[in-house]
């Protein structure tokens, strides 16, 4: 009879042992699949988690300021990565732990791998009620930590040491699965983590998870290449499944052999330079004339790693050819199913390559891959026209965006998620690479950009990385600019100021609502003033340019666009974090180019302004239509 080793620690060190020992690899290339794990200690954690991340410094500890923050970056971090590493986050139980939630939504709607490590109540229950617990009088068994599960792709609660052996291998299983990746959460009852137990020394070996390159059925592929033989107008969704899975070069090559142009969602742009003669550029509800022009008419939709926004379909309207139809490239079936699609379930690299080998010899009408082409360089004169604008008093948002653009390093990395921008940003920024375009709009969480900057930073210390943010969003969440100076994570910030929530001021005139509500003044006679231009307001005395440096951030403030790309060169020569500081006309917008998104207006109101607008919706919402 063989005795098992065994090695005696706490749950908590057990766990960090464990980590320390995964790794993932796909095409011969492996790596550690945790870089280490951000953590806010408090009572929940920090005699079992801290302990042992203080017990193990070879498992890297960073401090953040922010548990919200930490999931953004750890997201951020993962996704640069192309999901193939990650960072874990531990909180204390309460409010730092429910802090996670929205981070962990991000993670779970975009399909990247975070792993959460709440503290929770007692086990033993017999401290009860205690510090931050949420009590249920129909049930013991129930803690703040159950508001993960709707929102984690796996939930754990680990309630005997032992439990680990059987938990964790369900983790990693969840969190190297292209398809089935998210958050996943392990609540840890603080009694719980510093018990100690007998754990199997096997346990703790090195463990490396190949990440497969799934095929699709063959006899789908076959039926999806005479599908694509048999149309006239077909067009790619490229989306963030194919640079997750690193098949941009595999997608130039099918392009260039078969003619057939490519659109981009936010998560796939820079799935193709923007200087590919057959890159449309951004598709749908923030795209340009050029692909949305081509959706319009297409007949045959092939998407390839996206999962179908509204923003991707402009709520339904973007595809009008009455005869159309879609071929879906996807590692999940459930993506890969939508629109009543020929589903092909697998990796996008191969697939690619597989369905090329099956169209050999074909390629589009050479009239169609002309008119393509052509609306290529249209595009490209029209974002000429808007980098060149020199609005004033005020400069406009968009000739910021290509003064950034233009002025960054050709290898830097942009990173943007919520307002006005990222329409702007999908439309403008000229992408030239796969990672120089890092847009969260899965989840369009304000607050993730500045964490989500250190998280690319941790992930590419050799690129400069621009982090594009509001004043909203910067609002939000602007506490990790300490843990990037404390880290030597150099970023540059570029600050707009917008005198508030300029996207939703835009969205609510053009609902007739004339901007209530989004606009930073004073009120009048106890009414928040409305956003029309010009109107008469009191503008709130803060100093966002003051509250970066009090962070420990450099900060440049400019006021005109000549100052504004001093700046950014004299940012790139700093040696900590920078804040470039500017305000923006927050009512000059890039147009729409024949897009929309639908978003209702009130059926019945007293406004005129409101009942126009509602008129205008309904001729537009007659469009949106199903794909069967």
């Amino acid at each position: 009879m063989t005795t098992q080793t065994t090695e005696r620690m706490t749950m908590a060190q057990a766990l960090i042992a464990f980590l320390k020992q995964q790794y993932s690899e796909r095409d011969g290339r492996e790596q550690p699949f945790f870089a280490g794990c951000f953590g806010i200690f408090g009572h929940g954690n920090v005699a079992g988690v801290g302990q042992a991340l203080q017990q193990m410094p070879d498992f890297r500890y960073y401090q953040t300021r922010n548990e919200q923050a930490m999931v953004h970056a750890a997201v951020a971090y993962a996704k640069t990565k192309n999901r193939l590493q990650t960072l874990a986050c531990t909180t204390s139980i309460g409010p730092g732990a429910t802090n996670m939630l929205t981070g962990a939504a991000t993670a779970t709607v975009n399909r990247l791998p975070v792993l959460l490590l709440p503290g929770d109540i007692f086990a033993r229950r017999n401290v009860a009620p205690v510090l931050q617990q949420i009590e249920w009088e129909h049930s013991q068994d129930s803690s703040a930590n159950d508001c993960f599960k709707p929102v984690s792709r796996y939930w754990d609660r680990i309630n005997r040491p032992d439990q680990l052996l059987t938990a964790l291998p369900e983790a990693m299983r969840v969190l190297i699965s292209p398809a089935a990746t998210g958050a996943v959460t392990l609540a840890l009852p603080q009694d719980v983590q510093t018990e100690a137990y007998p754990y199997p020394a096997a346990f703790f070996r090195k463990r490396v998870w190949h990440i497969p390159r799934n095929r699709p059925d063959h006899r789908a592929l076959q039926e999806a290449a005479g599908w694509i033989r048999q149309s006239a107008r077909p067009l790619i969704i490229a989306g963030g499944g194919v640079i997750y899975s690193e098949a941009t070069e595999a997608l130039r090559r099918f392009v260039e052999a078969t003619g057939i142009p490519s659109g981009e969602t936010m998560a796939g742009k820079g799935s193709l330079p923007y200087d590919h003669p057959l890159n449309m550029g951004a598709t749908g509800a923030t795209g340009t004339l050029a692909a949305n022009r081509l959706a319009h008419a297409a007949d045959l939709v092939i998407g390839i790693g996206t999962r179908y926004s509204d923003f991707t379909t402009a709520s339904k309207t973007a595809f009008q050819n009455p005869a159309v139809r879609f071929v879906n490239i996807n590692v999940a079936e459930f993506d890969a199913a939508k629109h009543l699609a020929l589903a092909l379930v697998g990796d996008a690299q191969v697939t690619l390559e597989e369905l090329a080998a099956e169209l050999a010899g074909y390629h589009v009408a050479p009239e169609y891959e002309a008119a393509a082409r052509g609306l290529h360089d249209e595009w490209e004169h029209e974002v000429d026209r808007i980098y060149a604008i020199r609005n004033t008093p005020l400069p406009s948002q968009g000739e910021l965006i290509g003064a950034v653009n233009e002025g960054s390093s050709p290898d830097a990395i942009m990173v943007c998620a919520a307002g006005s921008l990222p329409g702007d940003l999908h439309k403008l920024w000229r992408a030239r690479h796969p990672k120089n375009y890092h847009m969260e709009y899965g989840y369009s969480c304000m607050g993730y950009e500045i964490a989500g900057g250190l998280g690319i930073k941790m992930a590419a210390p050799d690129r400069d990385v621009y982090v594009m943010v509001g004043d909203g969003s910067y609002l939000m969440m602007n506490s990790e600019i300490v843990t990037s100076v404390q880290e030597g994570y150099k970023l540059i910030i570029v600050l707009l100021d917008n005198d508030g929530f300029k996207s939703i001021g835009a969205l609510s005139r053009s609902l007739g609502q004339q901007g209530f509500g989004t606009r930073y003044v004073y009120p009048q006679n106890g009414v928040l003033p409305g956003d029309e231009a010009g109107a008469e307001v009191q503008p709130l005395p803060v100093d966002l340019a003051a509250n970066a440096r009090s962070l420990g951030a450099h900060v440049i403030t400019c006021t005109t666009y000549d100052d504004f790309t001093a700046a950014l060169a004299a940012a790139q020569q700093t040696d900590r974090t920078t804040v470039v500081y500017i305000r923006n006309d927050r009512y000059v917008s890039v147009p729409g180019y024949e897009s929309w998104w639908d978003v209702a207006v009130a059926e019945v109101s007293n406004l005129p302004t409101v009942q126009a607008a509602r008129k205008e919706w309904e001729a537009l919402r007659a469009r949106e239509r199903e794909y069967f």
